[in-house]
């Protein structure tokens, strides 16, 4: 709704980048906090979130090119120009996953709980993003006039639609990625086998995505059908795959 935060002389700070910031501050700082409880060196961890922070950004912002390559082929400047929005969840997994297995093996720590450590801070920290988004109008909804909560854009520098009530998709998803950190915390303390709060917060964000990707107006983000959205076919995957990966780490938990 306020995609400019304030302007100081010919600087300007965005909305979206400061609140992207402070939700990967607190999610680092979460993750720290746990990792001294678990006897976990807080050093490597600060450097784990930061090697994640960075190919995070480099990989949503670079899935999101691809799916809108044209626009991008016509301003390629544009494309640094992450603090205005245009950052997508899943391709940020799909380059911070392997970094931080990378990072996680040759700083000899374990893999799935280094992973759980972090499952909480992601949920957080992607629910502020969220909020972002809405600053910047970004992910934005539908078309939603009946609606009683729909909510209408009137800033020109907004990237969701102008003068028109649309679904606030950012604030369900924000809603939703708020519970998801809740059931995390919760379940942390009978946790029965290492992984399975990040394969849960897989399994529970492959799920808030599917449903809320149904009330987004936004068409560039990409398709596979006319009914069936490129972040829907991962969300489908995701599931699939972390239902699969619950099974068989806790099978081999009852088999230790």
């Amino acid at each position: 709704m306020h995609p400019i935060l304030f302007k100081i002389g010919p600087l300007t700070i965005h909305t979206y980048g400061v609140l992207v910031a402070a939700g990967f501050f607190l999610g680092i700082s979460l993750a720290i906090r746990q990792a001294r409880k678990e006897g976990i060196s807080s050093d490597k961890i600060l450097d784990l979130g930061f090697y994640i922070l960075l190919s995070a950004i480099i990989g949503s912002r670079l899935f999101f090119v691809l799916i809108n390559p044209n626009y991008y082929f016509k301003n390629p400047i544009e494309i640094l120009k992450i603090w205005e929005g245009g950052l997508v969840f899943y391709g940020g997994i799909l380059f911070a996953i392997p970094t931080a297995v990378w990072y996680i093996k040759r700083n000899s720590l374990a893999i799935w709980t280094t992973a759980d450590l972090f499952a909480p801070s992601l949920a957080i920290a992607h629910a502020i993003g969220r909020l972002g988004c809405f600053s910047a109008g970004c992910c934005y909804g539908r078309t939603a006039e009946s609606l009683p909560w729909a909510v209408t854009f009137t800033d020109p520098q907004s990237l969701a639609l102008i003068g028109v009530p649309i679904h606030p998709t950012q604030l369900y998803e924000f809603a939703g990625e708020l519970m998801n950190f809740l059931i995390l915390i919760i379940l942390r303390r009978y946790k029965s086998f290492n992984g399975q709060l990040f394969l849960t917060y897989m399994l529970l964000y492959s799920v808030l995505r599917f449903i809320v990707e149904f009330f987004r107006g936004d068409v560039n983000r990409g398709f596979i059908s006319s009914q069936l959205s490129l972040a829907q076919g991962i969300s489908i995957m995701l599931f699939i795959g972390a239902v699969i990966g619950i099974v068989v780490l806790r099978q081999k938990k009852s088999d230790a």
